[in-house]
């Protein structure tokens, strides 16, 4: 349905499914707030089942990493008895270990995911509470996660929806694409101006 510029898709539908459905679970199993699964659900979905799957693999590897540093951050923090310092400190070179680990296995899309599943954890456990909270909450992004991708499995676009998404995701790539050769010609450029420089 589109009214002017504005328009209501499948995919909006399914975001706000997705979002219903983790609201649901978790108040079927009384698993607390919702927040990170609507969340992970929500970066999770994308306008098919083959982009969530593969998008999936990279969230699902950024949820992990960010996860078990999270972990890692509430283990330290609870051996200081809850120091500020090591939030200070610790949190931001845990975001350091995120982007290096990432970078290094070829997971950069997942960067994002990581972080921010990292600092959601980190900084939504209360004082005083037990690993198992924590661990609870890094579950919380696999089930968001995979509520995403199901939705993809079970509610595939029409195909006059998925023209319009493929048409949007073409503009974005050639609008990515303008921005890299931009990008290359500036660096020729610089690489030019250095070697007149040498001369």
């Amino acid at each position: 349905m589109e009214v002017g510029r504005f328009r209501l898709g499948m995919r909006t539908l399914k975001t706000a499914l997705a979002v219903m459905l983790c609201i649901i679970l978790f108040k079927v199993f009384d698993r607390g707030a919702p927040m990170i699964a609507a969340l992970a659900a929500v970066f999770s979905l994308r306008q098919d089942l083959t982009t969530s799957v593969t998008f999936g693999k990279s969230r699902i590897l950024g949820n992990t990493l960010g996860g078990g540093l999270a972990i890692v951050y509430f283990l330290v923090k609870d051996l200081f008895a809850n120091d500020f310092l090591v939030e200070l400190l610790l949190l931001p070179i845990l975001v350091i270990i995120v982007i290096v680990v990432s970078d290094g296995i070829n997971n950069n899309s997942g960067i994002i995911s990581a972080i921010a599943t990292l600092l959601l954890i980190s900084l939504s456990i209360p004082q005083g509470e037990s690993f198992y909270f924590a661990l609870d909450r890094v579950i919380d992004t696999f089930i968001g996660t995979f509520i995403g991708i199901g939705l993809n499995f079970f509610f595939k676009p029409k195909p006059i929806e998925e023209t319009h998404e493929i048409e949007e995701d073409l503009a974005e790539l050639e609008k990515k694409e303008a921005e890299l050769k931009e990008l290359r010609e500036r660096v020729q450029a610089r690489v030019e101006a250095e070697n007149q420089n040498k001369k």
